[in-house]
Order: C-alpha cells, then sequence, then structure tokens
C-alpha cells in the first residue's frame, strides 16, 4: 500500500486516478477545487477541495502529510489550467494565472512534499505535446502551451537536483485525451484515448516508471490534434 497525490481530481484522467488507485488499495489524497460525490465516499480517499494556486490553502496539504501520512510515495501533478485565446487579447492576469496553477502550483506542491519524499518516491507531472519543443503547435494556446514547456525544464531540474536521494522525477507529455480540457481547446474533436484508458495507462507508470527512468519526458500520443 502506498501513499499517493492527485492533483486535478475533479474530473477526466485525475478522477479516474484517484478511484483506481483507491481500487488497488492505495491511499489517496486527492486535490481539487470541486470534489465529486464518490471520491469523497470512498473510504480509501482524503480529499482536499482546494486552490492549489493559492499558497494558503496549499497549506493543508503538508498539515496533512506531517499530521496523518508522513511519508508519500508518489506525487502526480495532474491539474492544469487551459486558456485558448488570441495572444494579443490575452491580459498579464491570465496569463499569470496560467502560471500559477501548471508551474509555481507544481513547484510550491514538489517544495512541501520533499521532506516527506524518500529513495523509491516517484514525482510523476503531466504535460502535453505542446509542451514539447519542435511538436505541433496551435495557435490560441500560448500560456497554456508555454508552461507545459516550463513544467518539463523544471521536472528535469529537480531530476537532477534529488537523484542521490533516489527520488525520481519524470514527466508524461500527452496528446490528445478524450476529456473535458480537450473540449475547450479543440470543440468537437474526438480523441481516440479515454480519460480512463489514459489513467491506467499513468497508474502503472508512477508505480513502476521510476525503475526505469528519471528526468525524462516521455511522449505519450498516438494523435495530436
Amino acid at each position: 500500500m502506498k501513499n499517493i497525490i492527485i492533483t486535478g481530481t475533479s474530473r477526466g484522467i485525475g478522477y479516474e486516478l484517484a478511484l483506481q488507485f483507491a481500487k488497488a488499495g492505495h491511499q489517496v489524497l486527492a486535490i481539487s477545487r470541486k470534489m465529486p460525490q464518490e471520491l469523497i465516499e470512498n473510504p480509501n480517499i482524503t480529499c482536499l477541495a482546494i486552490d492549489i494556486s493559492n499558497p494558503d490553502e496549499l497549506v493543508q496539504v503538508e498539515n496533512f502529510i506531517a499530521q496523518t501520512w508522513k511519508k508519500v510515495d508518489v506525487l502526480i501533478h495532474n491539474a492544469g489550467s487551459l486558456l485558448h485565446k488570441p495572444f494579443t487579447q490575452i491580459t498579464s492576469e491570465e496569463f499569470q494565472n496560467i502560471y500559477k496553477v501548471n508551474v509555481f502550483a507544481v513547484a510550491e506542491l514538489t517544495k512541501m512534499c520533499i521532506p516527506f519524499l524518500s529513495k523509491g518516491s516517484h514525482v510523476v507531472s503531466i504535460s502535453s505535446m505542446g509542451g514539447i519543443q519542435g511538436s505541433m503547435k496551435f495557435a490560441g494556446l500560448s500560456a497554456y502551451s508555454s508552461s507545459k514547456g516550463a513544467l518539463i525544464t523544471l521536472s528535469e531540474l529537480l531530476a537532477e537536483e534529488y537523484k542521490e536521494q533516489g527520488i525520481a522525477f519524470n514527466v508524461l507529455a500527452l496528446g490528445a485525451v478524450q476529456t473535458e480540457m480537450l473540449q475547450e481547446a479543440f470543440p468537437g474533436y474526438e480523441a481516440p484515448i479515454s480519460a480512463a484508458a489514459m489513467a491506467d495507462y499513468i497508474f502503472n507508470f508512477a508505480l513502476t516508471g521510476n525503475q526505469f527512468y528519471n528526468g525524462k519526458i516521455l511522449q505519450v500520443s498516438s494523435t495530436t490534434p
């Protein structure tokens, strides 16, 4: 049994991941602003309905770990914020808000968890093919895709900084997955992979991927819109 933290569990991949880990007997800390009833009622899931972009609320995670778990085995940065808008129409506040969720919150939550991570722990960040240098890019996603690129570089740096402690940091850069977020970016597009199917892949990677990878960006994409 492992202690698993997952952000962005209100819907899509994060929701499916929380249920899958819980069903397998692991203890899950599910974090999102809104919390589905099915997660709240699951005995293996602890729910924190907080805004991870707010440092004052994020402290609740640190308090929970220190008082209850004492250790973290897997941290999955799944939460993401998307804005589909022409570059010149994006306000400074909107651009910053995307980075607050997709980059700064990841850095802050990881920093909080470091004292509770030990040899064999695995930090998995969910990025996007849009954040991969040289990959296909789409107009209107300047804030989102650039933030996912920053997330990739941050993970590579942390893998180097904590390799002597045996803490692995890896990134899964996802292609098209049938989620509500995909519909926000590409209305009407139907992806060949469901949220549940991608959650199944991430579930296995989070538990075993650190045996084979550290500081790596894996492109998990059968198609990109």
